[in-house]
């Protein structure tokens, strides 16, 4: 528990509630790029069995989501969303955190994400924290772009 907020690993009975904090995390991208961003599109009860999925809860609501893959690529930070009502709290702070100290444990030197292309902020915030752009690819109709980050 810090600033408010708690951090758990999400279980099978989190997927609506995972889904609603993604699609309120996302929501006002729709327009700019034209179509749902593709966190939108999961089915949440399936990311949960599949891949590394942590909650960040306040008052048992969760207000943040994280998702982890290991893939041929690497240590994949596959999404962070925090419902925006809680922006600036620490929440997205704390699960990026998370994330990396999670590809540490792992054995991972390094993480990697992408993101949509036309999501600039986003972009511009990954940077800020040690992420390098080192790739950009169509994928499923969407122009995203490839950030790596060293762990030390």
């Amino acid at each position: 528990m810090s600033d408010g907020f708690s951090v758990r690993q999400a279980v099978p009975d989190d997927a609506e509630a995972v889904a609603a904090c993604v699609d309120a995390a996302y929501r006002h991208y729709i327009e700019r790029i034209g179509t749902p961003p593709g966190p939108m599109l999961e089915d949440y009860a399936q990311v949960i069995r599949q891949r590394q999925v942590a909650v960040a809860e306040i008052d048992g609501a969760i207000v943040g989501v994280l998702v982890l893959a290991v893939t041929e690529e690497g240590f994949c930070l596959e999404n962070v969303a925090v419902d925006p009502r809680f922006h600036g709290g620490g929440v997205g702070r704390a699960l990026l955190e998370r994330a990396e100290a999670e590809a540490r444990r792992q054995g991972f030197a390094a993480i990697y994400l992408y993101t949509q292309e036309k999501m600039t902020e986003n972009r511009a915030l990954y940077a800020k924290i040690g992420y390098v752009e080192y790739d950009r690819r169509v994928e499923k109709g969407y122009s995203r772009v490839y950030m790596r980050k060293r762990l030390a």
